[in-house]
């Protein structure tokens, strides 16, 4: 079987017109080249090359398939070039998929990491719950995933990045809260609706089973009916410090503070791990640093 190898060998005869310049140019040795040559010429049954003392002339044959040589390993190398080219491109893409619980608190804190990362970064967000991440994620719609551990599923790597206490925020005039979270009178209590993981985690640190709450789409709407003393809740602290209405009082627990962990995921398969295992560690030494 003819080898790209060959063709190679049989172009560089025709620039050099001479077998130990065209092997010089190949970086192989005269007698390697050479015998590629002849197992080409036994190959297509067609003398190639009149070998003479002076060096050696390719027969018409020969020049004719030199020409279409050419033209082969041309493509061969704008193949190559195309994907180099895209390896490069994939390199700078990132599709992220994040919790709407994270997303808006911690993209503006993490974007300049991520852009330290991956020069030229060309960064694609998704937005939406933890279960349709997950799964967009093993399908391989997503690069990575970040959102609260733990993230279990096959197939599927994670990492801690940092520790997000819950802190209480209630309506201004209220007076100071309890100090745990297990206090908390259930009746006042607004969390996210079902399939929320923040929903299923403020529940676990009030110690409470079935839970009969009104349930909003949105941290910010809860937020805005606490604002105006329909209730209280439990916010984490990445979106407690944006909060900046004066009509909303937010206030830690005593210690150990209920808390939830923020995590990065990423398929165990992909061939991009090591570039990703970089990104998990920036975000999380950035999120160190006050």
């Amino acid at each position: 079987m003819t080898t790209l190898r060959q063709l190679r060998y049989l172009v560089a005869l025709a620039d050099h017109g001479h077998f130990g310049r065209a092997a010089a140019a190949c970086h192989v040795t005269q007698p390697a080249l050479s015998m590629q040559i002849r197992d080409l010429e036994a190959e297509l049954e067609v003398p190639l090359v009149e070998r003479r003392r002076s060096g050696a002339v390719l027969t018409e044959a020969g020049e004719a398939l030199a020409e279409r040589a050419r033209a082969l390993t041309a493509g061969v190398k704008d193949f190559e070039a195309f994907a180099r080219a895209q390896k490069e491109a994939e390199s700078k893409r990132l599709v992220l998929g994040m919790i709407p619980t994270v997303a808006p608190y911690l993209l503006p804190k993490i974007l300049p990491l991520l852009n330290a990362a991956v020069p030229g970064l060309e960064l694609k967000v998704r937005e939406t719950r933890t279960a349709a991440l997950v799964s967009e994620l093993a399908a391989g719609d997503l690069d990575a995933v970040i959102a609260a551990l733990p993230l279990e599923a096959e197939g599927i790597e994670a990492t801690a990045l940092f520790d997000d206490p819950f802190l209480l925020a209630a309506p201004a005039s209220d007076p100071a809260g309890p100090s745990d979270p297990r206090d908390l009178p259930a009746e006042r209590l607004l969390l996210l609706e079902e399939g929320h993981c923040l929903r299923e985690q403020a529940l676990g640190a009030c110690e409470l089973g079935d839970l009969s709450t009104f349930g909003a789409t949105s941290l910010n709407t809860v937020l805005q009916l606490v604002a105006h003393g329909q209730g209280i809740t439990l916010v984490p602290k990445l979106a407690a410090d944006e909060i900046i209405d004066p009509r909303i009082a937010v206030r830690p627990f005593a210690d150990p503070q209920p808390r939830r962990t923020i995590g990065m995921a990423w398929r165990a398969a992909t061939p991009r791990k090591r570039r990703l295992k970089d990104i998990a560690a920036r975000i999380a030494q950035g999120m160190e640093t006050p």
